[in-house]
């Protein structure tokens, strides 16, 4: 694999050069101070990842990859920067990792296998239609490939447990926690049986798309790799974990991302495991898209964000916070009607399920707007 590296710090320079050269299969193409001498070098030469500075003496790094990307789709990019808050920048050059400086060996060792990996699985598919794994999670189960189409299960627990091993987000789990989880009210022999007979039949039905050797066993543990699989709450969760702001440049990825929730995590079938991680996902969800909904009253986007936060009550009919946002908005739209029959609404259902009235903050807000 080629590496080129663009740092104007000489010491990082040396390091890096230093780290990548005990690394195997790595050559180093190219290491520069300056942007103007990579991108003429690159004019002539080819690499497969570049190593670059966020902040470059007076240049800006992710110009470069922007740059870099346009004479080259597939190269990856690896950010390297002493400050955090860069993320958010970086996030639409599409990097391949981001790493903090000082950068030591084994985190760098992660990224480059990270990257021949990557390549691995695109020079194994080259030319070809690449089969892919899709997993809708948000309001049901329902899992499809690209080549073969949905998915048959053989039965309720073996699609219990590739959704088991799914939220373990291709991490290994003990056999006995399996077991514990995902067959409670069994004794441990017949649950092992169960789980032996599970497990063959996940892997029959992954066969049939493909996917048979996804499911690995080893050493009493199970996991899932998520190679070529494409799940939406996996990528939900990445993409508000880079949206740390929202702003008119990343507006756009932000609605995208929420339009993907378009339910309770696993809402059908139940599963007794998974209660946890529901609420987890949706206090996510409804902390994101408050924030969302919050800038699009801030732009005047009134009509996306009062879908955006009606989703919210749908889910959570007490959550003060959305209820005041949703207020709020139907002030601003000058919609009294709306206005009014929604703070009725909320609280009515305060009275009947809680025996409570609705906070003095509450009734401040719906003043307030009566005076206006």
């Amino acid at each position: 694999m080629k590496v080129l590296i663009v740092d104007d710090e000489p010491i990082m320079l040396l390091t890096m050069k230093r780290m990548l050269a005990s690394i195997d299969g790595i050559e180093l193409v190219g290491s520069f101070q300056q942007i103007n001498e990579a991108l003429a070098f690159l004019q002539q030469h080819e690499a497969d990842i570049a190593f670059l500075d966020i902040e470059i003496a007076e240049d800006n790094g992710i110009e470069l990859a922007r740059n870099l990307r346009a004479n080259n789709a597939n190269l990856d990019i690896v950010f390297t920067t002493a400050h955090a808050n860069y993320a958010m920048q970086a996030y639409d050059v599409y990097p391949l990792d981001y790493m903090l400086k000082p950068v030591s060996k084994s985190r760098l060792n992660q990224t480059i296998a990270r990257a021949m990996s990557k390549r691995r699985t695109a020079s194994t598919t080259e030319n070809a239609v690449q089969n892919r794994l899709k997993v809708q999670t948000f309001g049901c189960l329902e899992v499809s490939s690209t080549q073969y189409g949905e998915v048959k299960w053989r039965s309720k627990k073996n699609k219990e447990l590739f959704a088991y091993l799914l939220m373990k987000r291709g991490k290994s789990v003990a056999k006995m926690r399996l077991i514990e989880d995902v067959f409670p009210e069994m004794p441990v022999k017949n649950a092992e049986t169960y789980l032996h007979t599970a497990v063959y039949q996940l892997r029959a039905v992954l066969k049939d798309h493909g996917f048979k050797s996804h499911v690995i066993s080893g050493q009493e543990k199970y996991r899932l790799d998520l190679t070529n699989m494409d799940v939406d709450f996996l990528q939900f969760e990445q993409g508000v974990a880079m949206l740390t702001q929202i702003n008119k440049d990343n507006e756009h990825v932000a609605l995208e991302l929420e339009k993907q929730v378009n339910g309770v995590l696993f809402e059908e079938p139940y599963f007794l495991w998974a209660a946890f991680e529901q609420e987890s996902m949706s206090l996510l969800y409804t902390s994101f898209a408050k924030r969302l909904a919050s800038w699009l009253l801030q732009r005047e986007r009134y009509v996306t964000a009062v879908e955006i936060v009606r989703k919210i009550v749908v889910y959570d009919g007490f959550d003060e916070e959305a209820n005041q946002l949703l207020l709020n908005l139907y002030g601003a739209m000058r919609d009294m009607y709306a206005f009014q029959q929604h703070y009725q609404q909320y609280v009515q259902r305060m009275q009947r399920e809680l025996h409570l009235p609705p906070s003095m903050t509450m009734q401040q807000l719906y003043e307030r707007y009566q005076k206006a």
